[in-house]
């Protein structure tokens, strides 16, 4: 009995020791190994949209697994975001993540914090603007501010409280008549203003690229600290007197503690589909900055920042 209890306890002991040494080994396991999930916080056809799509061939050629490509719109980005957050921090699911969800951590009443998700990466920066129908009557700043000032006037956004929205109220409070209009998915919001819904749409440029180039829009003011040379007849704010430029951005991000390493891997997929030749292209199509791309390090340091920039235009309370 003695003999069997020992026999016993060696064979115990020698599992748990085995199970020890594998421990690192499973802590290392490879990643990935399976398909990471990608949500899109936004409909198809928008600029998320178009970044997901665009990226995600590159990272599975990069990390050997697919990246299928889920739209999950509603509330300004935080739907789908709510969805990455609720899954397990594993890193087998990442998101898109855009300046106007980052507005809502303005409003105290949002749900999830900063803290609760991790950068990966900046993906793309590029300057917004008002846009109007081409058949709009409304052909510069000027017919904008009077009209505006005589009746109000319905204004395209993603969502309340976003980057758009704070746009809107700018110029209200400089006694402009512009109401914001949520449309969280961008055909909507494309369609309203071209069926007269809107009569103006706050975007990015390369966002309606193809409604440029197919003249059913035009910028009529930019959103920058200089005139972008592919619309060097369209004034920005700033030369109007209008001190007002949101740096518009998207990233890609994960939830928070998952394991830094599996980060870095996502991140250093990221950073090498940035610097490819088709992507640089595709930014410049895009008009975006050729310099878009910001490493996970630096990542959360540039959130912070453009979050306070966006403070300064909230409204006061």
């Amino acid at each position: 009995m003695k003999n069997t209890v020992c026999a016993s306890a060696a064979g115990l002991c020698g599992a748990l020791i085995a199970l020890g040494a594998a421990g690192p080994s499973l802590a290392q396991e490879k990643y990935p190994t399976r398909p990471i999930e990608f949500v899109v916080p936004w409909g198809p056809g928008g600029g998320a949209d178009q970044l997901a799509r665009k990226i995600a061939p590159a990272l599975e050629k990069e990390l050997k697994v697919s990246l299928p490509v889920i739209n999950v719109a509603g509330a300004t980005g935080q739907t789908g975001l709510n969805k990455m957050l609720t899954s397990p921090a594993d890193g087998y699911s990442i998101s898109v993540f855009i300046a106007d969800t980052l507005a809502l951590q303005m409003d105290p009443a949002t749900k999830w914090k900063l803290d609760d998700i991790v950068p990966a990466g900046i993906m793309i920066q590029q300057p917004s603007a008002f846009f109007v129908a081409a058949n709009s009557p409304i052909k510069s700043w000027k017919d904008l501010e009077a009209e505006a000032k005589k009746r109000p006037l319905k204004v395209g956004v993603t969502g309340f409280g976003s980057a758009d929205d704070l746009h809107a109220i700018f110029f209200s409070q400089k006694g402009l008549k512009l109401t914001s209009v949520p449309f969280p998915k961008p055909a909507e919001r494309y369609t309203a203003v071209l069926g007269g819904h809107a009569d103006i749409l706050y975007e990015q440029l390369g966002d309606v690229k193809s409604f440029l180039d197919s003249n059913q829009l035009r910028p009529i003011v930019i959103f920058a600290d200089q005139r972008f040379p592919a619309f060097k007849d369209v004034p920005t704010a700033k030369e109007l007197g209008h001190d007002i430029a949101i740096s518009q951005f998207r990233a890609v991000v994960m939830k928070a503690g998952t394991d830094p390493q599996r980060v870095n891997t996502i991140s250093a997929a990221l950073e090498k589909a940035a610097s490819t030749a088709d992507y640089k292209a595709w930014l410049k199509e895009q008009y975006a900055d050729e310099a878009s791309f910001i490493p996970a390090a630096k990542a959360v340091a540039f959130m912070k920042r453009e979050l306070e920039v966006m403070r300064k235009y909230a409204p006061k309370k």
